[in-house]
């Protein structure tokens, strides 16, 4: 992988996860779900802070936490321009998919707030005529995939939980954090040959 090839695999990974994004905004209504098969389904979701829709605390909280992104990109940029001199292919092409998921995420952060309507009890519109619905850097990231792949009824008898229902596995996620978990994973399954000692 060359320069030229990774800003080539950036560029199509962000597009795809943009593209589907702004289908989803523009045909879904905020909490609108459609099954797939009986452990898939599109549920159009919107996450205002960090995983697991953690918030990072009013709109302040969400710039510093747009800013940090960016940083970081930054320093992930500069990590892959370092591996691809080094010609350290797994490493590059784990930053490729780390860097295109986190620009994903921040066209999100940045822009969507502008370009978009709400999306409550109808598809959100692209570039309306009476402004989107938060400011520059307000925006929400788009989730769509949800698998809930089977639900445990605990027990009454279990101390704290009995009673209660919990349905595995119960995130949301889109296509720019799958890029990211891809990364991460393949540094992981492959740290000695990337990273060496």
């Amino acid at each position: 992988m060359n320069g030229y090839r990774a800003i080539v695999l950036i560029l199509i990974l962000l597009v795809l996860d943009q593209a589907l994004k702004i289908y989803i905004k523009t045909h879904f209504y905020l909490g609108e779900a459609r099954p797939v098969t009986d452990w898939f389904q599109i549920l159009f979701v919107e996450n205002k802070g960090i995983a697991f829709g953690i918030e990072p605390g009013g709109k302040t909280g969400k710039y510093i936490l747009t800013f940090l992104r960016i940083i970081a990109v930054g320093f992930i940029g500069y990590w892959l321009s370092l591996a691809l001199k080094k010609r350290q292919q797994l490493l590059s092409l784990s930053l490729c998919l780390i860097l295109a998921g986190a620009l994903g995420n921040i066209v999100d952060s940045v822009f969507y707030g502008k370009i978009f309507s709400e999306s409550f009890h109808q598809p959100a519109v692209l570039f309306p005529g009476d402004g989107g619905y938060a400011g520059w850097f307000q925006g929400k990231v788009v989730d769509m995939f949800y698998f809930p792949l089977f639900d445990i009824r605990f027990p009454e008898w279990v101390p704290w939980l009995g009673g209660t229902s919990y349905t595995f596995f119960n995130a949301i996620f889109n296509l720019a954090d799958t890029y990211i978990t891809i990364g991460v994973i393949i540094m992981i399954l492959f740290n000695k040959r990337i990273f060496g000692h």
